[in-house]
């Protein structure tokens, strides 16, 4: 009876089929994923409380080693495609109002951010190349497959500190830090696999070089589409990828925001903590990004899959879910009013 609860993750699939009313039908309706994930379910994380409780040590263990989890992450793949396919057909439909194609944007640019980037984040967290392979199949879809490297690489090793450009600053506002993280993460990624390439004495032209064999990837994925579909499509679809790395980047701005670490000597900043990341127990969000929002104990100990993460009485808690969090990172005077004060609280307590 308590392998059934694994099948609460499945929860996620109501965003693609949110997406496919809105691939299939006219008017407001093309907006509905917009409206479901940023109406319905912050509405959802307001009336349920949020829940702390951790897995006992005998459910711990079970769940651990138990491959449905992984496979419900598998199946992420091949339903994102089949959206991306349907995408594109949906979007080249004769009489399409240009407000319904849009539309249809924002709803693969949910699915681009939701199915996409999040469940290549935890399975490009994984040491098997299958699962590897496939988190870079789906960072493809967001033309985000740069992620691979330097959130392993550069953004767990340097969270919470200035070196980051993914980790927010106290009174950063929302739009610069897409600027700042979205340029700096990509130049980041280059600089790390050119220093892991010069230690292996390897040429940056090889094909050994990730970033050069993604650049090249992501260039024949894009002819590819504007060849079969013609160049209006070819704009949609980077228009909704573009949509799926920004929802990414909002994410990475509430994760982090005002916390750091401290510098224990010139070249070395304090072992990352579960105070360095804000976390939220709210359950809707945490089935909806299979436990994306546990995100303390997720940096305290990256390897650790999805369905173990646990919850740190020490960790500096969300008001809200991630949804709502987003909405609320989108009016920055507002968020800088509700969120000052708790990073002002969490700097006192750290002292």
């Amino acid at each position: 009876m308590k392998r059934i609860e694994a099948f609460k993750y499945l929860l996620v699939l109501t965003l693609p089929a949110a997406a496919a009313v809105s691939f299939s039908q006219a008017g407001w309706l093309t907006y509905l994923p917009v409206m479901y994930a940023f109406g319905a379910i912050p509405m959802l994380e307001f009336l349920f409380k949020p829940n702390p409780k951790n897995l006992e040590e005998t459910e711990l263990a079970l769940r651990k080693g138990d491959r449905l989890y992984d496979w419900m992450l598998y199946l992420i793949v091949p339903v994102q495609y089949l959206m991306l396919g349907w995408f594109f057909v949906a979007v080249t439909q004769p009489g399409l109002q240009p407000f319904e194609i849009a539309g249809r944007i924002t709803a693969m640019g949910l699915l681009c951010g939701v199915l996409g980037i999040n469940v290549a984040h935890e399975l490009g967290h994984r040491v098997k190349k299958e699962e590897q392979f496939m988190a870079k199949a789906l960072l493809l879809t967001s033309l985000y497959m740069h992620f691979f490297i330097e959130h392993n690489r550069g953004h767990h090793k340097n969270v919470s500190t200035p070196i980051d450009p993914s980790s927010a600053r106290h009174n950063e506002w929302l739009p610069v830090f897409w600027v700042r993280s979205v340029f700096g993460a990509y130049r980041s990624a280059w600089h790390l696999e050119h220093q892991r390439l010069r230690r292996k004495k390897v040429s940056l032209l090889s094909f050994k070089n990730e970033m050069l064999v993604f650049t090249l990837v992501q260039g024949a994925f894009l002819a590819m589409i504007g060849f079969t579909f013609g160049p209006a499509v070819l704009g949609y679809f980077v228009a909704a990828a573009s949509l799926g790395f920004l929802l990414l980047e909002t994410v990475n701005y509430i994760e982090h925001y005002g916390l750091a670490r401290k510098k224990v000597s010139d070249h070395r900043f304090e072992d990352t903590q579960p105070q360095h990341s804000w976390n939220s127990n709210h359950v809707v969000g945490r089935l909806m990004l299979f436990e994306l929002s546990r995100h303390a104990d997720h940096h305290y100990q990256p390897a650790k899959k999805y369905q173990i993460l646990n919850h740190h009485n020490n960790s500096p808690q969300m008001p809200t879910g991630y949804p709502g969090m987003m909405l609320l990172a989108a009016l920055p005077p507002l968020w800088f009013w509700v969120m000052n004060k708790r990073v002002a609280f969490w700097q006192h307590k750290e002292g």
